[in-house]
């Protein structure tokens, strides 16, 4: 694959040129470029330090004295990570003996972190550098810091025990054995390590740490030396690929989450970008072919152990699907048992939830995650899911799903919620988008029906508006809510119907306009330009970036 020449100084302080490689050869470059300005920090924002403060371990790459990558788990106590201020962060620890990475965390040292709560499905990376590292811990001082979208993830809850020395062991090896093959055959999460760095003090030189998934075995065992990982679709940084494109080195990491052992992996990639062999990944844009160089086995050495959340008990059964627009139909599900007492649980307007699809006969079922459009008060769950067109998910579900189907499913989660309301909230959404919207307009009406609340909705045309009926429905049952709908290509049927306010796209004028006082709590959902543009355009009005949040799809 031959990529277009980036040596030239006007590189985005974002992205170093393998990144900006990437982005242009999916048609994400001029996006990004101005998206990773505003998301990507040189600072840990206050969320992300809570955050990383409340884990028990942190996911962390970095080079061994031969300049091999490899990733790890720093471990300990909750609070055993903290922040003397917002560029440092200090772990009170040291890698376990035997690791890979255990004299790698030097003074000068760059290393690529990724905290990740499996249970609720939250991540947020950083890279940087280590400042000291002493009898009291590691320091890290950040270079970039952001969060990350909670895709692929497999939830687990973790617990806390007690390691014995006499069980523990590591081990070295050219080559997979049988067992670590079987190992890697059925996981369902691991974690990539790959770094590059550029002359001069680019703020993107260094590691990176990210996390993968998918249904288990979705990564392939070749042989006892060969890999091949799929890579989907992600955040479109492409730091993991940015950096594989420019140096092929990389480390993986596969726990075993029951028995708390780590398999570390050190290798070296070819990125397959257009063969034939995709298609044997459902859903994959490209394949990462790795060769293995060395592994290392680290046995019983966690102080972690994780288990599968529970599941909603015997599922749930589809009561109702319901099109909604051209591309999106609506599920709703109530317990399959309907003799069973135990109420579903109850969720938080703009969480998700987690479902298992069974493609296919004798393989893993494939786990998605879709936001919830529904009331929280109600007796059921909905779910409004747009057909996409590589979306193995979306598709299955509306074609072979029907009426009376049980799906497997497990508690709604996800940090995108309605906080409560002081002041008046601003709800701004695009496409599909929509749906956790919807879900918070249910709530906001039924408990603060007196509260100012905006509602700009954007959408192509009436064909592909999905859910503005409901919205509209709401809009009669509350006492102050305005509504602005913005098509940017309206058919006949709408002119003629007059269903939406206005032609064109939500932008920085119209939200002035619809939203006299700024001095308001907005959410927004939408694709990932859209809300670079409203971030930014907000931003230039006044807005603080504290009362914004938003999530993307």
């Amino acid at each position: 694959m031959t990529f277009p020449n980036t040596n030239i100084n006007t590189t985005p302080s974002a992205f170093h040129k393998g990144e900006i490689q990437a982005q242009k050869h999916v048609g994400m470059h001029e996006e990004m470029a101005h998206w990773g300005a505003k998301a990507i920090r040189p600072f840990f924002i206050e969320q992300h330090r809570l955050f990383f403060s409340e884990l028990p371990f942190a996911v962390v790459s970095a080079t061994d004295k031969m300049g091999k990558p490899w990733v790890t788990l720093l471990t300990g106590e909750q609070g055993f990570m903290h922040f003397p201020d917002d560029k440092t962060l200090h772990f009170a620890t040291q890698p376990i003996q035997g690791d890979a990475l255990e004299d790698a965390f030097i003074e000068g040292a760059d290393i690529g972190l990724i905290g990740i709560e499996l249970s609720n499905r939250r991540r947020n990376r950083a890279t940087g550098s280590i400042a000291k590292n002493d009898g009291q811990g590691i320091t890290f001082e950040v270079s970039q810091s952001f969060g990350n979208c909670p895709q692929y993830i497999s939830e687990r809850v973790w617990q806390y025990t007690k390691t014995n020395p006499k069980d523990m062991s590591s081990t070295r090896h050219s080559k997979l054995t049988e067992s670590m093959q079987k190992w890697i055959s059925s996981a369902d999460t691991l974690f990539i390590g790959s770094g590059y760095k550029e002359e001069g003090e680019h703020r993107s030189n260094g590691m990176d740490a990210s996390h993968r998934g998918g249904s288990p075995g979705f990564m392939k065992v070749l042989n006892e030396r060969q890999l091949v990982l799929p890579d989907y679709s992600g955040n479109n940084f492409f730091n993991t690929i940015g950096n594989l494109i420019l140096s092929p080195l990389v480390g993986l990491l596969f726990l075993d989450f029951e028995k708390g052992n780590m398999l570390q992996i050190t290798g070296r990639v070819d990125i397959d970008w257009d063969s034939d062999k995709i298609q044997e990944h459902p859903g994959a844009h490209r394949l990462l072919n790795i060769e293995i160089d060395e592994v290392v086995q680290l046995n019983a050495v966690l102080p972690l152990r994780w288990s599968s959340p529970n599941s909603i008990k015997g599922g749930l059964r589809v009561t109702k699907k319901t099109i909604e627009s051209d591309t999106v139909t609506s599920f709703e599900f109530v317990p399959a048992d309907l003799k069973s007492t135990e109420a579903l649980s109850r969720f938080y307007a703009g969480q998700h939830l987690p479902i298992q699809l069974p493609l296919s006969e004798g393989k893993p079922p494939v786990e998605r995650t879709y936001s919830l459009s529904n009331s929280p008060m109600d007796d059921h769950y909905r779910i409004s899911v747009k057909r996409e067109d590589k979306g193995i998910g979306s598709q299955h579900l509306h074609d072979a799903i029907q009426v009376g189907d049980v799906i497997q499913a497990k508690k709604p989660s996800g940090d995108f919620t309605l906080k409560y309301a002081t002041r008046p909230i601003v709800l701004i959404s695009a496409g599909i988008g929509v749906t956790p919207l919807v879900s918070m307009l249910h709530s906001l009406t039924q408990t603060q029906k007196s509260l100012l609340v905006h509602f700009l909705y954007a959408a192509r045309n009436g064909k592909n508006a999905p859910l503005l009926g409901d919205i509209k429905t709401l809009q009669k049952q509350h006492e102050t809510l305005h509504l602005d709908v913005v098509f940017s290509q309206p058919n006949e049927q709408d002119m003629i119907g007059k269903d939406y306010d206005r032609k064109g796209r939500i932008d920085g004028a119209l939200i002035q306009q619809h939203v006299p006082d700024l001095n308001a709590d907005f959410y927004l959902c939408g694709p990932t330009s859209f809300l670079n543009n409203i971030t930014s355009q907000l931003e230039i009005l006044g807005v603080k970036r504290s009362a914004i949040y938003y999530e993307s799809f």
